[in-house]
């Protein structure tokens, strides 16, 4: 009789198989989370990224809660100029005088003296690779009769572009407490300049520019790092934290991603290049993203 018995050790043994066979199968058809790593606390954090053919929103976190734009704001200040070329009211050559109140703006600027003045397109190169405080206020006052003034004309031209939650008090996104925006409408506003004015977007791919024979470096690193980045414009003050908006255009490919409130601009960027990375992966549908906030690594 006992040589009719089964192999009680061999049983074990296909048993086993079997539960690593079914373990084996769940975890391909069930995608493993995405640890994504936050350089930023999460009251500062904000991010979106937007797929600018389809509308289709690819990632989001905070994206409607309020932050202060920083230089960011400048996209705005370049948007009413961009206007005034468009209607006539400006030309590349136009002179724009620099007030006493312009001059005395804080770095970062070209430190011009009441009195000077800058052409038009120097200008644009200046705000959009220097980020020149003096600069944006300068342009600001020639347009709108005085910053706040064009201050109003910018929170105007937010509604209407569909920015719903900004207000702008300056011309250069320096510190002021009222001076709101969401990561929701810096994509707005960062596909609307591309959409509006396709003649002008080459300046934001701009790195350095050469001004009175000194060559003038920018600061946005995304330039050159990662292949199709096309520009457009990084922010700093100590509230925000470091701001960025990113254009991305290759391969059939636009996208337009914000991060706002990082810990350093190296890490923004870092953070900048994974969820352009992410976006475009065609493995990332279904996949759960657990995000890990700078306090928390």
């Amino acid at each position: 009789m006992s040589k009719l018995r089964p192999f009680p050790l061999l049983q074990r043994v296909f048993v086993a198989l079997g539960l690593l066979l079914l373990v084996a199968g769940c975890s391909t058809t069930t995608p493993p989370d995405q640890v994504l790593a936050v350089p930023a606390p999460p009251q500062k954090y904000a991010a979106i990224v937007v797929d600018v053919k389809t509308g289709k929103q690819m990632f989001e976190v905070n994206s409607t809660a309020q932050r202060y734009p920083a230089s960011l704001t400048k996209m705005m200040t370049l948007y009413l100029l961009f206007e005034a070329m468009e209607s006539g009211r400006v030309t590349k050559e136009t002179q724009i005088p620099v007030s006493d109140h312009a001059a005395s703006q804080p770095p970062t600027k070209m430190r011009f003296r009441r009195g000077e003045t800058i052409d038009v397109d120097s200008a644009i190169r200046a705000i959009v690779v220097k980020s020149a405080n003096d600069v944006a206020v300068a342009v600001g006052e020639y347009l709108g009769g005085s910053e706040d003034q064009f201050a109003a004309m910018m929170t105007s031209k937010a509604r209407a572009l569909g920015m719903t939650s900004t207000t702008f008090r300056n011309a250069s996104g320096l510190p002021d407490d009222s001076q709101m925006t969401t990561a929701r409408d810096m994509a707005v506003l960062g596909m609307a300049l591309r959409q509006r004015f396709p003649q002008h977007f080459h300046y934001f791919s701009e790195s350095d520019f050469m001004f009175r024979g000194r060559l003038v470096r920018g600061h946005n690193d995304m330039l050159g790092r990662v292949r199709g980045v096309d520009g457009i414009k990084t922010g700093y003050i100590r509230a925000s934290g470091f701001n960025i908006v990113t254009s991305y255009n290759a391969d059939g490919r636009q996208l337009i991603v914000v991060v706002m409130g990082a810990d350093s601009a190296r890490q923004r960027n870092d953070h900048v290049e994974a969820l352009i990375q992410r976006s475009l992966s065609p493995t990332m549908d279904g996949t759960k993203t657990r995000l890990m906030f700078a306090e928390q690594q």
